[in-house]
C-alpha cells in the first residue's frame, strides 16, 4: 500500500491545483457582461446565418480514412520496441499487417478516395 502513497500525493496535488484555478476565475474574474461576450463565436463566421452549402461526401471520406489508417499504424510502435525480442516470427507478422494496410491504401486510391477535384 505505501507504493501508492505518490500516485494519490500527485491525484490530490492535480486536483487542489484544477479546483484553484475553477475558483479563483469565479472569483477573481471580471464581471462586465456584454450581449456580445454572451454569444457564440465560430471561427469568425455568423453563428445564426444559415450554412453556405453542403460539404462534399469527400471530406468525410477522407477523414475516415485518415482515422482508419492512423489507428492501425500506432500498431507499429510497439511493434518497433519489441522487433529484437519477437524474432522473425514478429517480422511475417508485422508484414503481413503491412500487406493489408497497403492493399486498403491501394484500394482507396483506385477507387479514387484521394483525389482532390
Amino acid at each position: 500500500m505505501i507504493e501508492y502513497v505518490g500516485i494519490l500525493a500527485l491525484a490530490a496535488l492535480a486536483a487542489g491545483v484544477a479546483l484553484l484555478l475553477l475558483c479563483s476565475n469565479a472569483l477573481l474574474g471580471p464581471r462586465k457582461p456584454n450581449p456580445a461576450k454572451s454569444q457564440p463565436f465560430e471561427c469568425g463566421v455568423d453563428p445564426i446565418a444559415l450554412p453556405a452549402g453542403r460539404l462534399p461526401v469527400h471530406f468525410y471520406v477522407v477523414a475516415m480514412l485518415f482515422v482508419v489508417f492512423d489507428v492501425e499504424l500506432v500498431f507499429l510502435f510497439p511493434w518497433a520496441v519489441l522487433v529484437r525480442e519477437l524474432g522473425w516470427f514478429g517480422l511475417v507478422e508485422m508484414g503481413f499487417f503491412l500487406a493489408i494496410v497497403v492493399a486498403g491504401f491501394v484500394y482507396a486510391w483506385r477507387k479514387g478516395a484521394l483525389e482532390f477535384k
